[in-house]
C-alpha cells in the first residue's frame, strides 16, 4: 500500500514565507525575513530560486481546503450530534464577520494568491519559467474560484504585495469570472503543463479544461440567472451563453474517458493517483518529520459519528441527515463505497477499523463485530436474520448488553443490544435526534480512510475529479436547454453506481420526505441529489446549493437548525447566501468599508444607536 508519488516536499523557507491575506499584509510586508538567511533580502532570495514561492502557494492550499465547516454545514446533508452544538454555519443567525473559520478561510486563500502572484513577479520576461508562470496563474484562478463561491466578489490582485499599499477594492463578480476565465484560456490555448498529471498534484491541461467548465457554469447562474423567490428557489435565466460554455468545457476535461471502475475502487487508499483524480492536494508522511498531527489534513476523521478504543475517531460533525440516510437508494454502490458500516473489534486499530483493508474477505467472515449499521431499506427480519448469522462475531465484540447494531431509518432508528452470548434483544425505537445523542451514533464517511497512518490522515485531498465533472456537464447542458446531453451525463454516472438509468422526472422517486412547501421535484432537485450522493463528502454542497439558488429552500425543508428563512437573514433583513467578509479586511483593507460587506451581515443604524447582528 505504499503510495508510489512525486511530493511537493515542505521546505521551511518557503512555509515561513507563505503570504498573509489582505487582513494581516503589516505582518508580510517585512523587508529583512530571517527566514531567507542573515543578510539576504527578499528579492535577491526569489529573483534566485521563485520557486520557493510556488511551494509555499501548494502549501497554502493545504490551509483552506479541508474547512468542511464553511463548505457543507449549513445545508440538507449534514448535521452535528452527540451533543455538539449545531454550530452558526448550520444556524446562519450567528455567524457574523468575527468568525474564526470564516477569517481563516480568507487569509489562507489570499496567501496562495499572494504567492502565486510573487511567482509571477520574480519571473517576469524568464521564457525558461512558462510552466511554473501557468502553474501560479492556474493556482490564483482555482483560489479565486473558491473566494467567489464563499464570498462573491472579492478583490481580484495580481500584483505582489510587497509595499505598503493597502487598497483594493472589491471586483464585482462578473468582472472577476472574465478575468479567471480569460486567464484560463489563456494557458489552455499556450499550454506549457502536462496535458494529465495524476500523480504529482500539479496542475495539467486536462485540469485547466475543468475549472473553466466550473468557472463557466458559476458565472451562468450567478450572472445570467437572477433569483425571483428564495423559500421557493424559482429564478429566470437571461441567457444559456455561459452554461453552453460551461457544458463544451466540461466535456473537454471528461475527453471522452468513461467511468470505468467501480465507486469503492476509485476511493480505495491502494487506488489513489487514479485517473478520476485529476487534480488534488498531495499529501505524504514520508515527506514530514515530526509531529504527524499538525502535518496531516485530518479529512478522514470530519464526517461521522464518535467512536472509542481501536475505532476510528470522527469528531461527531458532519454526520448523516435524515434526507441523506435517504438519499442512497438500495443498490446504490455508492453508500458501502461511502460509508463504512460495519466496526470490527480488534486489539489494535490495524485489527478493529481498519481490518477490511488489512485482512482477507475469508478472515472478515471470522473476525469479532462491535457495531453494524443498516441502511434504511432493510427490514426488522433481514437485520435480525444477519445478526443471528453472525452471531459469534458479535458476542466476541467489547460492546455486550449496549446498542451493536441499528436499522438508520427516521423519524425514528431501530437499534438492538447484544449480550454476552450473542443473543439479540430489540429496543424501543429511538427517535434521530435521540440516537445522535449518544456514543455510537451511526455509520463513518470511508472515503479519505488512511490505513496506514490511521487517525493522521495523509490521503490526498481531491479538488477537481472527472466524476464531478460530469455532473458539471450534465447541470451545465440542463441550463443551456440540451436535456439529451443533461441525461446522458447523468446516466453515465448512476450507470457506474449501479442504479436505474432515468429518462424523465416521473422516473425518479426519492425515498426521503419531501414537505409540501418544498414543492416538486424537478430536474435540478435530480441533479442536486446526484451531486449528494456522488460527491458526498467532498466539500461541495454549500456551494452547490447556493450557487444553484435553492439554499434558502433546502435549508427550510432539510435542516432541523433554520426553522424561517428569518433564521437565515441577518439584522439588516438580508438572507445570508454568502460568508461574511472579515471584519479585519474591513478595517485593514483601506479600498472597502462596511458598506461592502455581504447581505446579512451588514451594520444596521438606527439614529445614535448602531447594532449588528449577533
Amino acid at each position: 500500500m505504499t503510495k508510489m508519488k512525486k511530493t511537493l516536499y515542505i521546505i521551511a523557507t518557503a512555509a515561513m514565507l507563505t503570504g498573509s491575506a489582505l487582513t494581516g499584509c503589516s505582518d508580510f510586508l517585512d523587508a529583512e525575513n530571517k527566514s531567507i538567511g542573515e543578510g539576504n533580502d527578499s528579492d535577491s532570495f526569489f529573483t534566485k530560486d521563485p520557486s520557493a514561492l510556488l511551494t509555499s502557494a501548494y502549501i497554502s492550499l493545504k490551509n483552506f481546503n479541508n474547512q468542511e465547516d464553511i463548505t457543507d454545514q449549513g445545508t440538507d446533508l449534514y448535521m452535528n450530534t452527540r451533543g455538539v452544538d449545531p454550530g452558526a454555519f448550520n444556524q446562519y443567525v450567528s455567524l457574523n464577520a468575527e468568525d474564526k473559520v470564516v477569517k481563516n478561510y480568507y487569509v489562507h486563500c489570499y496567501g496562495t494568491i499572494n504567492s502565486a502572484n510573487g511567482v509571477l513577479y520574480y519571473t517576469e520576461g524568464n521564457a525558461g519559467a512558462e510552466k511554473m508562470r501557468q502553474e501560479a496563474r492556474f493556482l490564483r484562478a482555482y483560489t479565486y474560484y473558491c473566494l467567489a463561491q464563499q464570498f462573491g466578489g472579492v478583490p481580484y490582485i495580481t500584483e505582489y504585495i510587497n509595499t505598503a499599499n493597502r487598497t483594493y477594492p472589491r471586483t464585482e463578480l462578473g468582472v472577476l469570472y472574465q478575468n479567471l476565465a480569460n486567464d484560463l484560456t489563456d494557458i489552455y490555448n499556450n499550454c506549457q503543463l502536462d496535458a494529465t498529471d495524476y500523480t504529482s498534484g500539479r496542475p495539467s491541461k486536462e485540469a485547466v479544461a475543468a475549472l473553466l467548465s466550473k468557472i463557466y457554469l458559476a458565472w451562468g447562474w450567478d450572472i445570467d440567472t437572477q433569483l425571483t423567490d428564495a423559500a421557493t428557489g424559482t429564478y429566470t435565466k437571461t441567457s444559456t451563453e455561459h452554461f453552453t460554455l460551461a457544458a463544451q468545457w466540461a466535456e473537454n476535461a471528461i475527453n471522452g474517458i468513461a467511468l470505468t471502475q467501480p465507486f469503492a475502487a476509485k476511493w480505495s487508499p491502494s487506488n489513489e493517483n487514479n485517473n478520476e483524480f485529476i487534480w488534488g492536494i498531495q499529501y505524504d508522511v514520508t515527506a514530514v518529520e515530526g509531529a504527524l498531527e499538525e502535518a496531516c489534513n485530518g479529512q478522514s476523521g470530519t464526517y461521522g459519528g464518535y467512536y472509542g478504543t481501536n475505532q476510528k475517531g470522527c469528531n461527531s460533525r458532519n454526520q448523516q441527515s435524515e434526507k441523506a440516510m435517504y438519499l442512497f437508494e438500495k443498490g446504490d454502490a455508492r453508500y458501502e463505497g461511502t460509508f463504512m458500516t460495519t466496526f470490527y473489534q480488534g486489539n489494535t486499530p490495524d485489527d478493529a477499523y481498519f481490518a477490511p483493508y488489512n485482512v482477507t474477505e475469508q478472515e472478515l467472515d471470522q473476525h469479532s463485530i462491535n457495531l453494524k449499521f443498516f441502511p434504511y431499506w432493510v427490514s426488522e427480519q433481514e437485520a435480525e436474520n444477519w445478526l443471528a448469522a453472525h452471531k459469534e462475531q458479535l458476542k466476541k465484540g467489547s460492546y455486550p448488553n449496549v446498542v451493536k447494531a441499528a436499522i438508520l431509518t427516521a423519524p425514528n432508528v431501530t437499534s438492538y443490544t447484544i449480550g454476552a452470548d450473542g443473543s439479540v434483544t430489540r429496543k424501543t425505537s429511538q427517535t434521530l435526534t435521540q440516537f445522535n445523542t449518544q456514543t455510537d451514533n451511526g455509520v463513518c464517511v470511508r472515503k479519505f480512510d488512511d490505513p496506514i497512518n490511521k487517525a493522521n490522515c495523509f490521503r490526498d485531498i481531491v479538488l477537481l475529479n472527472r466524476s464531478e465533472i460530469y455532473l458539471v456537464a450534465a447541470e451545465a447542458n440542463l441550463m443551456a436547454d440540451n436535456t439529451p446531453g443533461f441525461w446522458r451525463y447523468l446516466n453515465a454516472v448512476r450507470q457506474r453506481a449501479g442504479v436505474a438509468t432515468l429518462n424523465s422526472i416521473n422516473d425518479y422517486n426519492p425515498e426521503y420526505t419531501v414537505p409540501a412547501t418544498f414543492g416538486d421535484i424537478t430536474l435540478l432537485d435530480l441533479l442536486l441529489d446526484e451531486r449528494g450522493r456522488e460527491c458526498y463528502a467532498e466539500k461541495t454542497r454549500f456551494a452547490d446549493l447556493r450557487r444553484t439558488k435553492q439554499l434558502v429552500r433546502y435549508n427550510l425543508a432539510f435542516n432541523n437548525s433554520v426553522s424561517s428563512i428569518a433564521s437565515m437573514t441577518g439584522v439588516d433583513g438580508e438572507i445570508k447566501w454568502l460568508r461574511p467578509i472579515p471584519s479585519a479586511e474591513l478595517v485593514n483593507n483601506l479600498g472597502i468599508n462596511a458598506a461592502d460587506q455581504n447581505p446579512g451581515y451588514r451594520t444596521v443604524t438606527t439614529g445614535e444607536t448602531e447594532d449588528t447582528q449577533n
